[in-house]
């Protein structure tokens, strides 16, 4: 579940740019420096913010969508050790993240933060109340829920210049039609599946937009990693890393950036993007590690195995930053539109060897096992289906874990086992179409695929029970009497010997 943003009634554009002093395309071209004077100026915006809060009734403000810098610094000014946000949380660093929550005198520090290009930014804001955060060249973006007619009053007694508009540019655009997983629980018991499968092995946590950390796993080291994980953290999962170094090494590309993970002789995970001049330095760091592998930087490339985002202690996901959806998110995205019990269609897209058929429901391949493709026996699945045929089936189960769905052709269809109840006590001839140690069986429908029964070896009558086979063959005609039809159990249960009994006795008579 996925929360929406709420656009806020009011919202004003505070500047120290005098609007006179603009181009007709709105750019600012006076005198004034587009960064922070680390003064009086600074200091009036830091009171501007605090003047809207005071007047909307905020006294605490919350923490979204924080980022700090990557690969490139472009502000104005050079960044800040550790962003601008050393001290400034009791918790540390740890403490900027997604939904943190903090009185009004840190909530302006971070606004100060961002008025001097000091590496990170965030949004502030109290939700469907309050949202503050600075744009590019120090334009100020407030958002109330309220008027604030005295906070406007004192903005301009400040110096600074504020102007209604209806939105900020930089608002979150959340697209209601893409693909969201919670690392929930469903997520986390797919996390143990693909590591015990040896498909995953490890786990990139975005704690912030720009930052990331790295996660061994095994199955024993699953639940402690997300007792660890930072609120609202981007999850992508990947396969494990590679031990063998060398073939790492050499499948390092020609030109173009790379990701290298590795992980050291103490069990740490490190993480170094590089170009094809830097290779060779990584060669060298590389070297002595246990294990590592290699990834794409690139977006259109880098594609985990399934990625998520992690949602609050009460299930929702209220980050609004969105992981890019791989074919392992969407089949779980269609998975979760399916029930069992429903009717899709689709097109049969081949048999395999050991006798499953594939179907093609919607871009997602669904299975029939050989037991669910007809009530009667069959002994290949192309006696009933074949490739290119478009079938309805009954959703079975569904397994969003293992990314499985499994179907019913039968399901649709009465099983005709159970109109055959009525001929029990009855005698009829049927043609023997097996002998096994236990007995034979003979087929009671005069169709190709007509269901048989078993004549106990008991039941056969007069024949000497190891010597069956030697009196009966194939094909041969034998006169039997239905004694039980078990459509459940799938068994007929016939007697030769009752039959031949019945015989006699009306002979006779």
């Amino acid at each position: 579940m996925l929360e929406d943003e709420i656009v806020l009634p009011y919202v004003y554009r505070v500047t120290k740019y005098d609007p006179a002093d603009r181009d007709e395309d709105g750019h600012y071209i006076g005198p004034e420096d587009t960064f922070s004077d680390h003064g009086q100026v600074e200091a009036a915006y830091l009171q501007a913010v605090e003047a809207f809060a005071v007047s909307t009734g905020i006294d605490h403000l919350t923490v979204r969508e924080p980022q700090i810098p990557s690969l490139v610094h472009f502000g104005v000014e050079e960044p800040l050790g550790g962003s601008g946000l050393d001290g400034l949380f009791p918790t540390g660093p740890s403490g900027f993240h997604d939904g943190a929550e903090m009185p009004l005198d840190i909530s302006l520090e971070l606004v100060r933060i961002m008025l001097r290009d000091g590496g990170a930014w965030c949004r502030l804001e109290v939700e469907d109340v309050f949202r503050v955060h600075v744009g590019w060249d120090q334009y100020l973006y407030i958002g109330s829920s309220q008027p604030c007619e005295d906070a406007l009053a004192r903005t301009r007694a400040l110096g600074l210049f504020p102007e209604r508009v209806d939105a900020s540019p930089y608002d979150v655009e959340a697209d209601g039609g893409d693909i969201q997983r919670p690392g929930d629980d469903e997520f986390w018991a797919g996390l143990h599946w693909a590591v015990a499968s040896c498909r995953a092995g490890i786990l990139e946590e975005a704690y912030v937009e720009g930052a990331s950390r790295w996660h061994r796993l095994t199955r024993d080291t699953i639940d402690t990693v997300r007792a660890g994980l930072a609120p609202r953290a981007r999850l992508a999962v990947w396969p494990d890393l590679s031990s063998d170094i060398d073939a790492v090494l050499g499948a390092l590309p020609a030109e173009g950036l790379v990701e290298c993970v590795w992980q050291d002789e103490a069990g740490r995970l490190h993480s170094a993007i590089a170009d094809a001049d830097e290779f060779p330095a990584l060669a060298t760091r590389i070297s002595g590690a246990g294990a590592a592998t290699l990834l794409p930087v690139s977006a259109d490339e880098r594609v985990p195995l399934f990625t998520a985002v992690m949602p609050d202690c009460d299930g929702v996901v209220r980050a609004r930053w969105r992981t890019d959806a791989t074919p392992s998110d969407r089949n779980w995205a269609f998975l979760k539109t399916l029930r069992r019990g429903e009717v899709v269609t689709g097109t049969v897209t081949h048999i395999a060897s050991f006798g499953v058929t594939f179907v093609d429901i919607g871009g997602f391949e669904a299975l029939i096992n050989i037991p669910e493709l007809s009530w009667r026996p069959i002994n290949y699945p192309s006696d009933v289906v074949a490739v290119g045929q478009e079938i309805s089936a009954e959703v079975l189960d569904v397994d969003p874990i293992r990314e499985r769905v499994s179907l019913s052709l039968k399901a649709l269809h009465e099983d005709p086992m159970r109109l055959l109840t009525g001929l029990i006590g009855q005698t009829i001839v049927g043609r023997v179409t097996k002998l096994v140690p236990f007995g034979v069986f003979v087929r009671i429908e005069e169709t190709e695929n007509g269901f048989e029964g078993l004549v106990h070896n008991d039941e056969l009558g007069e024949m000497h029970p190891d010597h069956s086979q030697q009196v009966v063959q194939v094909g041969d005609a034998l006169a039997v009497k239905i004694l039980d039809i078990d459509p459940i159990q799938r068994r007929i249960t016939l007697s030769h010997r009752q039959a031949n009994s019945a015989r006699l006795g009306e002979q006779g008579a």
